[in-house]
């Protein structure tokens, strides 16, 4: 196809050329201002050549689209094939997509590691926004429309498996590493996050009885490692002699008994012991003070 810049080189190159002509003609001829009678001449001839460039152009468009033997309307054709195999693209990427989840599952299931099921329940996840999408955006027919509602069918399965794995195996792991710490802080702390594992599952599934029963569970190892401290604190200032200050210790033994989250029994149990040693402790008091008041 034909350069529209060439083209209009040449015709700047005439028009120069027939100014330059008819200005040393006019000249010759004694004429006063030859310069003006030749910029009109090669003006005009720049407009004929400006009008004449679109038809030219598009006779030379026209030639290359019969040469190529493309239709003048190729290139909504080549727009609309291009859609095409974007759609058809994209529902063999779900296809793909839905392959990759499967086998990641099935490697999960294999693996020691709690995090690689987190990592598939987030796949799954890229795999229902995907074909939600392509559900809005796209005019599936129906048979890929079915396939693509029966892939979020097994996905949406397979990643409440994979949450719910992860945060059992990721509770438990964190609650024996802390029972394994010696600092109270460091227990409470890994115990803590054993508790967001499990509070990340149950904000998708708050109905999971598992989850549920987990987490009471460790919240009363928090509660146990809580009320345990105070209590040896009191019996360190008891075995000292220091009766008030292990009255004190006990007391805030029952602060944290009371407000932690206890099965009922278990509270009970433990205001009853904390409430035995308090009253002994006072006896104590009042036998020390009883050989001073005679």
């Amino acid at each position: 196809m034909p350069s529209s810049t060439g083209y209009m080189i040449a015709a700047g190159a005439a028009a120069i050329a027939l100014f330059f002509a008819l200005w040393w003609m006019l000249v010759v001829g004694g004429d006063e201002a030859p310069w003006v009678p030749a910029g009109l001449a090669a003006s005009v001839v720049l407009l004929v050549a400006l009008s004449a460039r679109e038809v030219v152009m598009r006779r030379a468009w026209t030639r290359y689209l019969l040469e190529n033997s493309v239709p003048e309307g190729g290139t909504r054709v080549s727009s609309d094939k291009r859609n095409s195999s974007k759609k058809t693209y994209s529902t063999s990427l779900h296809v793909a997509a839905l392959a990759t989840i499967q086998k990641q599952s099935a490697a999960a299931e294999t693996a020691s590691a709690p995090d690689s099921h987190l990592d598939v329940f987030h796949l799954c996840q890229n795999y229902l926004e995907s074909t939600e999408e392509a559900f809005r955006a796209t005019n599936l027919p129906p048979q890929k429309r079915n396939a693509l509602r029966a892939g979020q069918e097994r996905v949406r399965t397979l990643g409440k498996h994979h949450l719910l794995t992860w945060a059992r195996d990721s509770s438990r792991t964190l609650t024996h590493e802390a029972q394994k710490r010696v600092r109270v802080s460091d227990k409470i702390e890994t115990a803590n996050r054993a508790v967001e594992c499990l509070d990340s599952a149950l904000k998708i599934f708050p109905e999971e009885h598992e989850l549920n029963e987990s987490k009471l569970a460790i919240r009363e190892f928090i509660a146990s490692v809580r009320v345990a401290h105070w209590v040896e604190l009191a019996e360190r200032a008891a075995f000292k002699g220091h009766y008030r200050r292990a009255i004190d210790r006990y007391k805030d033994a029952l602060f944290y008994l009371e407000r932690e989250s206890l099965k009922e029994d278990v509270r009970i149990a433990g205001e009853e012991r904390i409430g035995r040693e308090i009253e002994a402790l006072r006896l104590r008091l009042k036998s020390r003070h009883k050989p001073r008041n005679e």
